[in-house]
């Protein structure tokens, strides 16, 4: 028997018995879905992440009191151990590290209130900022001009507000000159930043930028700030990052055996971080979509020995006609096979549009990957082959004379 003949036989057996071969495939249906749905939602937001989160800008990195810990106890030791980063250890930076281009920093609080008139705003961020985070920051200008060296240095109460609240507080209105109040207290709006845009559905946009030295006027200068800097073109990362630790390891009169009471955060330290809790969320996609897979594997088996009990009668005039052991083994498999292909094939399609549900939902791309296709219709023909041979090889295994005689 043909190899194709065996897979018309086999679609003609499945199109005979819908229901039974609908409910069969479950299982398998559910854990393709499980599985491309989980791959197409992480290409997607790495995508999102890449554009939108690690946007510090070309070998630029920050530095601040912690850095990037993802252990508890590792947190408790670097409250206990670091020190809060100062303006000289800016200057510090600035004057020293030869291989730094720009070197800037901010202080920011999470919560503050703004007003202007009746109208109010909570939970907007309040950023103390030296002039050149203009070049260093994501915020650009759209409209008036950012925070300046003469600002800094007077401090000064201007502020530089984020598109969110112009367009809420000053709907209709030019912002440009007019009065905004940040906790309370007055402050002259000099210039308006270009739209962001939100990242998983929190907005970036709600904001006010100050002078730093104004910000330590106000708030005191003993919490850390967060220091950014930019290397040269011609030197990597990793030289910028050790001439700095250099810096900081010296100012703070550490031992060559002590650990940095400091952190960096860069582009490609959140990235590995993201990749971590990504490859977690897929380790745990592929524990549901193994047990959705066995499960349908196993339903699978069970009805194809139904269907060669069913069959018996079929598979002794089949024999007694000529046809060989592997003939009747290769149409039960390509039963088997067949069935659960187009269970993986269901599940792509199915994962398609609930994919592109959830990215529509999250705003953020949809991408399903070849890779996602491709194991798919792989994991679903193994499942047919590996849960197919017990119930194939029994039907290759029947003697036509009984098999003629069963009822």
């Amino acid at each position: 028997m043909k190899f194709w003949e065996s897979v018309i036989i086999a679609g003609s057996s499945l199109r005979a018995h819908k229901l039974r071969t609908s409910l069969t495939l479950i299982g398998v249906v559910i854990g393709v879905v499980a599985v491309v749905t989980v791959m197409s939602l992480i290409e997607g937001m790495n995508r999102y992440v890449a554009t939108k989160i690690l946007d510090l800008g070309s070998n630029t990195f920050m530095v601040d009191k912690f850095g990037i810990i993802t252990d508890f106890k590792d947190f408790i030791e670097a409250i206990k151990r670091n020190k809060d980063l100062t303006l000289d250890d800016l200057r510090a930076i600035k004057d020293n590290a030869t291989l730094a281009a720009d070197v800037g920093a901010q202080r920011v609080m999470q919560s503050a209130t703004v007003k202007y008139q009746e109208y109010k705003m909570s939970d907007v961020a309040l950023k103390g900022v030296t002039a050149n985070m203009a070049d260093l920051d994501t915020a650009r200008v759209e409209v008036g001009r950012y925070i300046s060296i003469t600002d800094v240095e007077n401090k000064r109460p201007v502020c530089f507000i984020g598109y969110a609240i112009a367009q809420k507080l000053y709907n209709g209105i030019d912002p440009i000159g007019k009065e905004i109040k940040l906790n309370g207290v007055p402050f002259q709006i000099i210039g308006i930043a270009k739209e962001i845009g939100a990242v998983f559905g929190q907005p970036r946009d709600l904001f006010v930028c100050i002078p730093i030295t104004t910000f330590q006027k106000m708030y005191g200068s003993r919490d850390s700030v967060v220091i950014h800097v930019r290397g040269l073109e011609t030197a990597s990362m990793e030289q910028v990052q050790d001439q700095v630790r250099l810096i900081l390891r010296s100012r703070h009169h550490l031992k060559f055996n002590d650990k940095d009471d400091f952190g960096f955060v860069s582009p490609e330290a959140i990235a590995g971080l993201w990749n971590q809790m990504t490859s977690i969320l897929a380790a745990v996609a592929v524990g549901i979509t193994s047990i959705s897979l066995i499960v349908g594997g196993i339903v699978i088996m069970n009805i194809m020995l139904v269907a060669v009990t069913e069959r018996t009668k079929e598979i002794g005039v089949r024999k007694s006609l000529g046809a060989k052991r592997k003939d009747i083994l290769l149409q039960f498999l390509a039963e088997s096979v067949l069935m659960s292909i187009s269970g993986g094939l269901t599940g792509l399609f199915v994962s398609y549009f609930l994919s592109m549900l959830i990215a529509g939902l999250l705003a953020i791309p949809f991408i399903m990957p070849m890779s996602g296709v491709v194991v798919s219709v792989t994991v679903s023909s193994l499942v047919g082959i590996i849960f197919g041979i017990y119930p194939a090889w029994k039907a290759s295994k029947l003697n036509p004379i009984v098999a003629l005689r069963y009822e």
